[in-house]
């Protein structure tokens, strides 16, 4: 009774808002402040790179949608407003609520649960308490803007009790739900205190998709160990208190890609390739160079990649006169402990190498803790021979598939961690456990070495891959499934 008055009360609402049929919801707004005298920027907003808001954007334009996110800036209100033509709906959060809901139970207690406790996660009442006050604040946002019966894609892990908190409020809503990152395991969601919470949460979405199938299998699962829930193939049947079904929620795969067009034509503009070869030359043209490209996390396996190329060093397998690694670590999360740790470590192993290995010439490791426009890192992929993707757990791993899209010569190899999801798509990829680090060096190697016909050949099968999945592909697949009807079965 108390979910209907919420309903009727959220639906007249909307009379006297915008209202949209179809809604995005993510922790972060497409927009990042800018200045006049950037380009791009157009009344003190300019939209954000990546590749979620390429994919959404026409569909947005073309269909009366809205973005629900916070813009960037604790303690302000931003009133909602246009940009590019999407109508972004901004939600506001103190500086607490960053602490706690963002760096403390996002970052430090699901970020580090659902990467495999490569760091071990915090469990504290005050982040939880936070995250539900965030996720509810979200979830007031899109059932104030939203159209009757419009439907809703809520996007990843800092936002899962929205689904539920939506269809409480608003049934009529069509929900969808992306999760980003990788689901973890039910021996591993064990920990989580608030485990029920979380899976009672997600199923209030009509469809969560995941980066990998076995990611949906571990949801289905911890819904199953859990709640209690029938699961029948990908289906979730969710129970009320009276034990009969009151919606399906499905589960499935749906792998994230790149806007390859974007990349592709990138790859081709005469100066982005003299700025390659620039860079070459900048490393005194090298006969060998390979890329690390990461933001500065410990999910990623930075220390493992720096530890065998030390050792191939010191092995002689390659010298710094023939072979220099750039690594690409992005600033990331700097407030929270252990990424503080991480860049003082990572930064004391590169000095070390480079102390021990540099001649007056040469360099071992160019160490760049920057951020870098998309043009600079097309170049840096096209100057680079040996793409490094050591991820120790990650959901996708865009970056691999943005190098692959980038050697528009088919050349070039990519050593791929086989716990990185694009592993499932990426096979022709050198794969490897980066935890084996005899077994990383060996497979540096061999990329270094590898043939130019057998390169080609590996590169030519994965851009294929790419060039048939790309972002938009993506979107579509999600929304179309989002959208079928659900025979149900309660037999």
């Amino acid at each position: 009774m108390e979910a209907t008055k919420r309903a009727d009360h959220a639906v007249s609402n909307t009379a006297t808002a915008a209202e949209h049929d179809f809604m995005v919801v993510s922790n972060r707004l497409p927009v990042d402040r800018c200045t006049a005298e950037e380009s791009g920027c157009e009344d003190g907003w300019r939209r954000s790179p990546g590749g979620l808001v390429t994919a959404l954007a026409p569909m947005m334009t073309k269909t009366d949608g809205a973005w629900v996110g916070w813009h960037g800036a604790p303690d302000e209100t931003v009133e909602p407003f246009s940009h590019g033509g999407i109508d972004l709906v901004p939600v506001q959060l103190s500086t607490q609520d960053i602490e706690l809901f963002y760096e403390g139970f996002s970052n430090a207690t699901l970020w580090p649960l659902y990467h495999d406790v490569i760091a071990p996660p915090e469990f504290h009442r005050t982040w939880w308490d936070a995250y539900r006050r965030v996720n509810r604040r979200f979830a007031d946002a899109v059932a104030h803007h939203a159209a009757p019966g419009a439907t809703v894609w809520v996007q990843d892990y800092q936002l899962q009790l929205v689904p539920k908190m939506l269809r409480d409020a608003r049934p009529d809503l069509r929900i969808g739900f992306f999760n980003h990152i990788p689901f973890p395991p039910p021996e591993i969601f064990a920990q989580l205190p608030w485990r029920q919470a979380i899976i009672d949460g997600l199923l209030g979405a009509d469809l969560v998709g995941f980066q990998r199938s076995s990611d949906a299998g571990n949801f289905m699962r911890s819904a199953r160990r859990f709640l209690g829930a029938s699961v029948k193939q990908q289906q979730v049947h969710v129970k009320g208190g009276d034990g009969a079904t009151t919606h399906i929620a499905r589960a499935q795969a749906f792998p994230i890609s790149i806007d390859v067009q974007q990349i592709s034509e990138l790859a081709r503009r005469p100066e982005i390739i003299e700025r390659a070869r620039q860079i070459r030359r900048d490393l005194g043209n090298p006969k060998t160079i390979l890329l690390g490209v990461d933001r500065l996390d410990y999910t990623k396996g930075i220390r493992h990649r720096l530890k065998a190329y030390e050792e191939l060093l010191a092995d002689g397998k390659v010298t710094v006169e023939d072979a220099a690694l750039i690594q690409v670590a992005s600033p990331s999360r700097e407030r929270v402990e252990q990424y503080r740790l991480l860049r003082e470590e990572v930064e004391g192993t590169v000095g070390h190498i480079n102390g021990t290995y540099d001649t007056m010439q040469n360099t071992a490791v160019r160490y760049l803790h920057h951020s870098y426009p998309v043009e600079e890192m097309v170049a840096l992929y096209l100057a680079a021979d040996v793409m490094l993707v050591t991820a120790l757990r990650d959901g996708m791993n865009l970056v691999a598939k943005e190098y692959v899209t980038a050697r528009t010569n088919n050349d070039g190899a990519l050593v791929l961690s086989e716990f990185a999801g694009a592993a499932d798509q990426l096979k022709q990829a050198l794969l490897m456990n980066p935890h084996d680090i005899d077994g990383l060096k060996d497979t540096i190697m061999k990329a270094v070495n590898m043939q130019p016909a057998e390169a080609a050949r590996r590169m030519r099968a994965m851009r294929k891959q790419i060039l048939d999945h790309d972002v938009d592909r993506w979107s579509s697949e999600f929304l179309t499934a989002l959208n079928e009807k659900v025979i149900r079965d309660d037999t």
